[in-house]
């Protein structure tokens, strides 16, 4: 796959018909260049899992050609599985400020901090990893300091846009620098690497002032405890809660571990200097409740959150109830609505007022809608345009929306490898790609047996048998047979099944009796047939054996 050092390579490894887990490669000269190495989180069609990662074998096996890991911003779909990947890429990575504070935090937990060289790079400036000339151009988006990357490479120039949007208010950083957009188009742009996320929305994302500017009076109408949850990442819309809040006369106390961690790199970079600070979450029920506002992590539904323990009253230092009010000033993740809608389920189970996007303007996409694209195309004049970080629908809608600008649509997914240079541009080959699964702290291959055997557990249930034998393979004392999930534990159909398998036991020949492999093997087969006939259900089983000698 490696074979030609003289063409241009843009593969993506995760990020490209799905979203989260970006992670995306160029190859030019031989060498290759890494941009963003970001998280996903698991769906109702991986109930066994919960954080996944791409697999970054590929680029992990050619790290001696790997120049460097550039990020493009802080969120978690984008920095996110850099401090779990890192040992399998071993290279220098480059971020801006704000970027380099969270990943900095990151790598400390993950005991990395000594080890990983993090290169500061300052927003809008430029930067060389040969073969690669690279340059950022600040973009508007929902977190400090997103930047467009500028690949300049000897058969062309690439612009990946990372995530972003046209809002003339941003609140937090500069506006996206249309004139550095604008001069890029004029000089010649090959091939546009742009987010889809919005891609089927028409017209125009919204402005974050827009958000600030509401909140003050919906506030104010309000009365009891206030909740907001939002992206923690998002430090204009908590800028903007905490001056709302103030402008009411409400202090704010922040509940989250991952609000305090982003509230911290946010004042390390500069930011957030207006605001006062937080109350800390243990003094909140200090502050009358009229005079309270709670800034919560779990926007998305995530189970283990603080405002999903909250609406189920087992948060040790918060409560909502009868008069309170939660607002949800964040969109809805494709994939989450279910975990959305219990959280939101057990709120208003306990009296709780709720408030979002649907009926108040409370929030605004971080993403470029229909009208955003077309006028980025029609800056940039690209040759070819590649959509990225969207499902299929989103990369479909982008697709025809650039042909109808004069650019060249091209559709890839994971694991593609298309040739931009020389000639025509086209898809060659193809990478092997696969994901991750972030299990307590190590990483299990989603389609490995750790997985597939805790699928089957959790749909068919795991039965385990329990033998004593001698040394020639005569049982000694009962079978006994465990089947949680699926037998009760004093279900006499346990004890049927166990006596089934001592009679499949007894009659195996007396040479495989006396091999405990062979015989551990067996008691497997038989006690699986055993479940099958009388439960029908197949599930993981396993058999413990002692032989007493």
């Amino acid at each position: 796959m490696d074979a030609s050092t003289g063409d241009l390579a843009f593969l993506p490894l995760g990020g490209t018909g799905e979203i989260g887990m970006n992670l995306n490669l160029y190859r030019s000269g031989g060498r290759w260049l890494a941009v963003d190495c970001g998280i996903g989180f698991s769906g109702a069609d991986q109930p066994e899992a919960d954080v996944l990662l791409p697999d970054p074998g590929f680029i992990a096996d050619r790290r001696d050609r790997l120049v460097g890991l550039v990020i493009t911003h802080a969120h978690e779909d984008h920095i996110g599985a850099v401090a779990w990947l890192w040992p399998q890429l071993r290279c220098p990575v480059y971020a801006t400020p704000f970027a380099a504070a969270v990943l900095r935090r990151k790598l400390q937990e993950a005991g990395l901090l000594g080890q990983v060289k993090v290169h500061v790079v300052q927003p809008g400036s430029a930067f060389d990893l040969p073969p690669f000339s690279l340059r950022f151009i600040r973009m508007a988006h929902s977190i400090p300091e997103a930047q467009a990357l500028v690949i300049t490479t000897p058969h062309g120039v690439i612009l990946h846009t990372g995530d972003w949007k046209l809002d003339p208010e941003p609140q937090v950083g500069p506006p996206t620098d249309e004139a550095s957009l604008a001069a890029l188009g004029d000089a010649g742009v090959l091939a546009m690497v742009c987010d889809s996320t919005n891609a089927t929305v028409e017209g125009h994302s919204g402005s974050e002032a827009d958000v600030r500017r509401a909140l003050p009076a919906l506030l104010a109408g309000l009365r009891g405890r206030v909740a907001v949850t939002c992206f923690a990442s998002n430090v204009a819309r908590v800028q903007s809660i905490a001056l709302a809040a103030r402008e009411v006369g409400r202090s704010v106390a922040l509940v989250g571990r991952s609000l305090r961690n982003l509230e911290a790199a946010a004042r390390e970079a500069g930011y957030l200097a207006d605001v006062p600070e937080f109350v800390p979450e243990d003094a909140a029920g200090t502050i009358p409740d009229d005079n309270l506002l709670i800034l919560v992590t779990g926007s998305q539904g995530e189970p283990r959150s603080a405002l999903a323990r909250i609406a189920l009253d087992t948060h040790p230092n918060i409560a909502l109830g009868e008069g309170d009010t939660v607002i949800f000033s964040s969109k809805v993740i494709p994939g989450n609505e279910r975990a959305i809608g219990t959280v939101q389920d057990n709120l208003i189970r306990r009296g709780v007022r709720l408030m979002t996007e649907a009926d108040h303007l409370v929030h605004v996409s971080g993403h470029p809608a229909r009208d955003e694209l077309r006028r980025l195309y029609a800056l940039i004049r690209p040759r070819y345009a590649v959509p990225v970080h969207g499902e299929w629908r989103h990369l479909a809608a982008h697709a025809e929306l650039a042909q109808a600008t004069g650019a060249q649509p091209i559709l890839l997914e994971d694991g593609d490898i298309l040739s931009l240079a020389p000639g025509r541009a086209e898809v060659v080959d193809s990478a092997p790609v696969g994901r991750l699964v972030l299990d307590s702290n190590r990483l299990v291959p989603a389609q490995g047996g750790v997985m597939a055997a805790r699928r089957r557990m959790l749909f068919n249930g795991v039965a385990v048998a329990s033998l004593a034998v001698d040394a020639e393979g005569r049982l000694r004392g009962t079978v006994r047979v465990s089947a949680p999930g699926l037998l009760e534990a004093e279900d006499p159909e346990a004890e049927r099944i166990a006596d089934e398998l001592g009679e499949i036991i007894a009659d195996l020949p007396a040479p495989l009796r006396r091999d405990d492999a062979a015989l551990t093997e067996a008691a497997r087969t038989g006690l699986r047939r055993a479940l099958g006939r009388r439960l029908q259900k197949r599930p993981l089983v396993d058999v413990h054996l002692l032989r007493i000698r």
